[in-house]
């Protein structure tokens, strides 16, 4: 699905704003770009969970290979340097990139000799596995690889070149202990010695890190080199991990690796009218990426979902806003009913948490929609798998969520007198548009947001459904719907032809044009495609398409403002005020792209139309991270992809809406 030429790989620019990505399933990662050089300070062969899924760790930063053929010596490394330099320029020998599944595969020209790489994490384990094999070549090649490691949260850099740490033989590698306090890991090999060194490479220039404004430097340590002899068709396998012992047996590790992708493939078990194209399929891939453990006392198998690679965490609105997608497009239900019951545990006064934090401390609850969120997930779940076991488990704390918004709960969170969901105070930032600096709100939304009264509109009928199904009283959630279907109608601006963003705000009405309106077309139970009436006519959930098809569809998402406001941002990046400040005013979101299809197949019952476009999202896994969809992207043309590489609610959606209206055609 991804392969690479020579017209990629032999552009340094091209090359090195391609990442690859590779996961544990316990927060841990592997990143780089197909270049070799480092461009983020998260780019690394071993990024450890040392507490899953968090505690992000760098241990192995990367591998120096040079390679000695019939005389010639091939340095196959890259690297940019703090005076500009880039030397090695190891790019250039490279003949083909290709990811296998989601195993990046590297493939050096070296005259006739053709030298593979190869790199994968072991599931479950902070464990990643480079493997070397020498495919052709009229002799035998000497292969140096210098191992390059460094102990730091992933979010750091280290700019010491004093710091020693500790090694230890053991058998077919060595142990390294940062210090004292630090978990000890091991990188050990398949064949050959490892001599250890104690050399601090300093000054990697980061060039993404300077683009976003950020301290652009790194060092890392030269721990040991390793010397070998490959004759054609020998390979060699070198494991970084934070176990004692391997399985340094390459050709079988990785036969393990492709067993698991190949069993995600094939619980795709859904018949789609036409063939499913293998973007999907690939997607299908990514969308394992996100889903990692977490482990409780009381749910020792419990799931989340990391929003995004490299740098976010696991998020409750994400989460359940993913959910959907990663699991129940791609035939997983149990995972979608492991990660409900984890994060039922942390319902706290109707809400549900937004950020967990790295180390220690108590969740943030500082989110009005996750739980709304939520019960969207347990309706997909449960409409798709009958569970009626966990919806009758979970009822009950769904009770308390409604009984909770009705009485009021944290940031003025409380059903109003016109039925419609009010939320916010100073200084809080509640909804998706949560960028804030300082004490700067940059969209802070208080009051009635949009898609906030659709999805209670389309929690409070899901209610209505749950309760039918498990033969419990129903009316009090009927009224309610009843008595916000009637005031929902407010947000209609017959002027502008499109839906207000907020109600009730400190300033009054917010008639900014936004994409939050799309939601109240996309939403099954918000737009009448049940029994239960829609929010809008049929006439204004067109409109609301249109306008936003008008001003706000790119190729990759919508933008998160109209690009005739006197307050749009075309381009993100810059600082941290720069980027923050323009995160959701004009900056396109690949999620958003997903409902907007699902609201526009709605309206027009035009599959094809639909599904077309999603079509741009094939090319877009070529760029980027390669294979996922990206957070976000420039609002103006050519929509440069920015943000996270690999975003959970892009895949999610993407997937969802491409699955939702593939099987509806069937």
């Amino acid at each position: 699905m991804i392969q690479l030429g020579r017209e990629i790989t032999s552009d340094l620019k091209i090359a090195s704003s391609r990442e690859w990505l590779v996961t544990n399933g316990i927060g841990g990662y592997a990143a780089g770009t197909v270049a070799g050089l480092f461009t983020r300070r998260y780019h690394g062969l071993l990024i450890a969970a040392l507490t899953p899924p968090l505690e992000r760790t760098l241990l192995l930063s990367k591998l120096e290979e040079a390679a000695l053929y019939n005389g010639e010596l091939f340095d196959l490394s890259t690297n940019q340097w703090a005076d500009g330099s880039v030397t090695p320029q190891g790019y250039r020998y490279i003949e083909q990139f290709e990811l296998e599944g989601t195993v990046p595969c590297w493939r050096y020209a070296l005259a006739d000799a053709l030298l593979e790489k190869r790199v994968w994490m072991q599931q479950g384990e902070n464990t990643t596995y480079i493997h070397y094999q020498l495919r052709r070549g009229s002799g035998p090649v000497a292969l140096s690889v210098k191992a390059l490691i460094n102990y730091r949260d992933h979010h750091s850099q280290t700019h010491s070149h004093q710091w020693q740490m500790q090694t230890q033989s053991v058998a077919q590698g060595i142990r390294i202990k940062a210090n004292e306090t630090a978990t000890p890991f091991y990188l050990l090999v398949s064949q050959g010695g490892l001599v250890t060194q104690h050399h601090w490479y300093q000054g990697f220039e980061l060039g993404l890190e300077q683009y976003r404004g950020l301290d652009d430097q790194d060092n890392h340590l030269h721990i040991t080199t390793l010397e070998v002899v490959l004759n054609p068709g020998d390979s060699l396998t070198v494991v970084a991990s934070t176990q004692p012992h391997a399985n340094l047996d390459g050709a079988t590790a990785l036969l393990e690796r492709r067993f698991y992708e190949e069993m995600i493939r094939g619980e795709l078990d859904v018949t789609p009218a036409s063939p499913m194209p293998q973007w999907i399929q690939q997607l299908a891939l990514a969308a394992d990426q996100f889903i990692v453990n977490r482990p409780l006392a009381e749910e020792p198998e419990g799931k989340t979902v990391i929003a995004g690679y490299p740098w976010f965490g696991d998020w409750g609105r994400d989460t359940m806003i993913s959910l959907p997608g990663l699991t129940i497009s791609t035939g997983r239900p149990r995972i979608a009913r492991t990660i409900i019951r984890t994060f039922a545990r942390y319902l706290d006064q109707g809400m549900l948490p937004n950020v967990f934090p790295e180390v220690g401390k108590l969740p943030d609850y500082n989110t009005v929609d996750a739980i709304l969120w939520y019960f969207e997930a347990i309706r997909i779940y449960t409409a798709a798998t009958q569970d009626n076991e966990l919806l009758e488990e979970l009822f009950p704390s769904l009770v308390r969520v409604i009984d909770w918004h009705r009485q009021g709960t944290r940031y003025q969170i409380h059903v109003d007198i016109d039925g419609l969901l009010y939320g916010g105070e100073e200084g809080a930032q509640l909804t998706w548009m949560d960028a804030k600096i300082g004490d700067w709100v940059v969209t802070p939304r208080t009051g009635k947001p949009i898609e906030i009264n659709a999805l209670w509109y389309n929690a409070l009928r899901s209610m209505e459904r749950f309760a039918q199904q498990l033969g419990q009283p129903q009316q009090v959630y009927r009224d309610m719907a009843q008595l916000m279907l009637e005031g929902f109608q407010r947000f209609w601006q017959p002027t502008q032809g499109y839906c207000a963003d907020v109600l009730d705000g400190p300033q009054g009405d917010d008639l900014t044009l936004r994409p939050n309106q799309i939601f109240a077309v996309s939403l099954p139970l918000v737009a009448g495609a049940t029994d239960y009436p829609a929010l809008l006519t049929k006439e204004q959930q067109q409109a609301v398409v249109e306008t936003c098809g008008r001003y706000l569809l790119t190729s990759h998402g919508l933008r998160s403002l109209s690009l005739d406001d006197p307050q749009y941002q075309g381009a993100y990046g810059g600082d941290q005020v720069k980027r923050d400040s323009r995160y959701h005013q004009g900056t396109v979101w690949g999620w958003l792209l997903g409902p907007y299809v699902q609201a526009h197949y709605r309206v027009y019952k035009n599959p094809q139309q639909a599904l077309a476009l999603l079509n741009p999202i094939a090319n877009h896994l070529q760029t980027h991270g390669l294979g996922s969809i990206s957070e976000i992207f420039d609002g103006d043309p050519p929509f440069y992809p920015r943000g996270c590489f690999a975003q959970a609610w892009s895949v999610a959606e993407i997937l969802r809406a491409w699955m939702d209206i593939s099987q509806q055609q069937s």
